[in-house]
């Protein structure tokens, strides 16, 4: 009798063993999955913008730096973005005018996304600190500019 509860016991030790240690080794390759995806996907970012993107990505970018683009955001500039110093007796338009006077470039801010201008400089004065909609073609982050639009 002892005999058969030995081995009993035994095989119940050995057998919640096996299956906590393959648990373990499940867990730790799902985890090191997700850290080796979450830790590529900067990386591939990054290599996108690099100019390093997939034949799909490069054709969809031709297409539309050919076709022209609208895009609707706040005029400003690099330097400060949407959010002008506060604690500053300027407008939003005069603080980007005073940027771009110190070496900004002019830039449109929408959401969080951020294009550097190319264009008219004249027209993006007259039209800093404004909401507007613009006609242009993209390439990387900056918009060659055809024309634009102030929102009412």
């Amino acid at each position: 009798m002892k005999r058969s509860s030995f081995a009993l016991l035994s095989f119940c030790v050995t057998t919640a063993f096996v299956v906590a240690l393959a648990m373990a080794l499940l867990f730790a390759s799902v985890t090191l999955a997700f850290a080796l995806a979450r830790t590529l996907s900067p990386a591939i970012a990054d290599s996108t913008k690099a100019g390093v993107a997939a034949p799909a990505a490069e054709t969809r970018q031709a297409s539309t730096a050919a076709s022209g683009q609208s895009f609707t955001g706040l005029i400003t500039d690099d330097h400060c973005g949407a959010r002008h110093d506060m604690g500053s007796d300027k407008s939003p338009s005069e603080c980007a005018k005073a940027c771009v006077h110190n070496g900004a470039k002019y830039a449109l801010v929408d959401g969080d996304k951020s294009y550097a201008l190319e264009g008219d400089a004249a027209e993006f004065a007259r039209a800093s600190g404004r909401r507007v909609t613009l006609n242009g073609s993209l390439q990387g982050d900056t918009i060659q500019v055809t024309s634009l639009t102030p929102i009412p």
